[in-house]
C-alpha cells in the first residue's frame, strides 16, 4: 500500500513539472526583427526595432569599412529600440549587425546610400605640363562629395571644362567606383590650357596645365664678331635661328643649347646658351693666335645645327725680346695688334727655361700696357748658360747659351 503511494506521488511530481516546463515554454517568445527597412540616406536617424522578451536588453554588434562596435538597446512598451550611432550612419556602405543574444541568433544587414548632392569638389590633374602634338595627355581626375564628406552616387554627372587659345569645350563625365575621370590630350599648337569642373551647381577651382613644344627639329647657326683677326681680346657671339618643334612651335624658354668648337689642332672648346623666345646665343673669346674654328651646335640628343667655318687672322707678326740686369731681366714688347696698336692687356705669354737639355721651369705672365717682364732671380737660377723658349699669339723664339751672372 505504502509503496503504491510511493509510485502515485512521484507520477504526480512528473505531470506537474511537465505541465511547468510547456507553460513556461508557451510564455517565453524569441526576439524577432521588426524593422523591414534595409535602404538609408547618409545622416539620417537609424533604428533597429526588436520585439521584447521578458525584459532581456542583448547587445547589438555593429561593423562597417571603418570598424565596430557595440550598441545598447533601449525598451520602449515590447520593443527593443537600438540606435545606429552618428559615427556610423554618417559614412556611406553595408553595416552588418548581430544581435548577441543567448537563446536568439539573428543577424542582417542595410546599406547606408550618399546624398544626391554635392559639397565639395576634390579635382587632382597632372602631369601639369605635357608636349604639344596631340599624342601626349594629363588625366582630368574629379571626386564630387557630400556634405558628410562621402562620394555621391554612381553616374552622377560632372561637367568638365576645357579653354585653349582661342577654343573653349565641355564634356560630361560620370562617376563610377567613387571617382570620374578623363584623358585631355594636347593640341598641336604649345601654349597654357585652363581646365575646371562641375557638378550640381558646384564649380572646382581653375587649373593650369602647359603644353609645351615637342623635340626641336634641326636648326642653324650663325657668328657674329666684332672683326676676324685673332688678338685674344674681343668676343665672337653665336646664335642659333629660331628653334621649333615638327608643328611649328617655339622651344620652352631655357631649352639648352651646346656649342661646340674644334680648332686645327683638333682639339674642343665648349660654350653653352639657353633660348629665349626660341633664340639661343653664346659666346666665346677670339683666339690669340691665327687659327680655324668648325662650330656646330646640338640640343643634346635631340637637334643638331649646321656647320659652321670661321677663320682667324693673325695679328703679332713679330715681337722683341730685350735681356738686361745680366740677362735676369727679360722685357718682352711691345706686342702690337693689327693697327699697329698695343694688344690689349692681358695677352700670355710664357717663358720656358731649359739647363743641360732638360726643361726646368715654365713662366707664364700676361701683358700690361703692350709689354711682359719676367726676372730670374739669382737663389733660384743660378749663373751659368741657359736655353730660353718665349711663345706668345702662336709665334715662338729661342734664345740659346744664354749666360747669367
Amino acid at each position: 500500500m505504502q509503496l503504491k503511494r510511493t509510485y502515485l506521488f512521484l507520477l504526480g511530481l512528473i505531470l506537474l513539472s511537465s505541465f511547468a516546463v510547456v507553460q513556461h515554454s508557451e510564455t517565453t517568445k524569441p526576439i524577432t526583427l521588426l524593422t523591414t527597412q534595409t535602404e538609408y540616406e547618409v545622416g539620417t536617424t537609424i533604428v533597429l526595432k526588436f520585439t521584447a522578451s521578458e525584459n532581456e536588453k542583448p547587445l547589438l554588434y555593429c561593423s562597417n569599412s571603418y570598424g565596430s562596435t557595440l550598441v545598447s538597446a533601449s525598451l520602449e512598451g515590447e520593443m527593443l529600440l537600438y540606435h545606429i550611432p552618428q559615427n556610423i550612419t554618417k559614412k556611406i556602405g553595408v553595416i552588418n549587425w548581430e544581435l548577441l543574444d543567448k537563446d536568439t541568433s539573428i543577424s542582417g544587414q542595410f546599406n547606408i546610400n550618399p546624398k544626391a548632392e554635392v559639397a565639395t569638389m576634390e579635382t587632382y590633374i597632372g602631369p601639369p605640363s605635357i608636349e604639344a602634338g596631340g599624342t601626349d595627355y594629363t588625366m582630368l581626375v574629379v571626386i564630387p562629395t557630400d556634405s558628410l564628406d562621402n562620394p555621391v552616387p554612381t553616374n552622377t554627372k560632372v561637367n568638365a571644362k576645357f579653354q585653349f587659345l582661342a577654343s573653349e569645350e565641355n564634356n560630361d563625365i560620370f562617376t563610377k567606383n567613387l571617382i570620374c575621370f578623363k584623358n585631355i590630350n594636347s593640341k598641336k599648337e604649345s601654349g597654357r590650357m585652363l581646365i575646371s569642373s562641375e557638378s550640381l551647381g558646384i564649380n572646382s577651382k581653375e587649373y593650369t596645365i602647359n603644353v609645351t613644344a615637342a623635340i626641336p627639329t634641326d636648326f642653324k647657326i650663325s657668328a657674329k664678331r666684332p672683326h676676324d683677326y685673332a688678338d685674344g681680346n674681343q668676343i665672337t657671339t653665336f646664335e642659333t635661328t629660331v628653334i621649333k618643334d615638327k608643328q611649328d612651335n617655339v622651344v620652352s624658354d631655357g631649352t639648352f643649347v651646346t656649342f661646340f668648337i674644334t680648332n686645327k689642332n683638333q682639339n674642343i672648346l665648349k660654350t653653352t646658351g639657353t633660348t629665349i623666345e626660341g633664340v639661343a646665343q653664346a659666346r666665346m673669346i677670339h683666339p690669340d693666335y691665327a687659327d680655324n674654328w668648325s662650330i656646330k651646335a646640338y640640343v643634346d640628343g635631340m637637334s643638331e645645327s649646321n656647320s659652321l667655318l670661321l677663320k682667324y687672322k693673325q695679328v703679332i707678326k713679330d715681337f722683341d725680346v730685350t735681356f738686361l740686369d745680366k740677362n735676369r731681366t727679360i722685357t718682352v714688347g711691345p706686342l702690337q695688334s693689327f693697327m699697329q696698336q698695343m694688344i690689349p692687356d692681358g695677352l700670355h705669354v710664357r717663358l720656358q727655361i731649359h739647363k743641360d737639355g732638360l726643361l726646368i721651369d715654365t713662366l707664364t705672365k700676361t701683358s700690361f700696357n703692350g709689354y711682359v717682364y719676367f726676372y730670374l732671380k739669382p737663389a733660384i737660377y743660378k749663373n751659368g748658360d741657359y736655353n730660353f723658349s718665349i711663345q706668345t699669339a702662336g709665334i715662338e723664339k729661342e734664345f740659346n747659351t744664354t749666360k747669367l751672372w
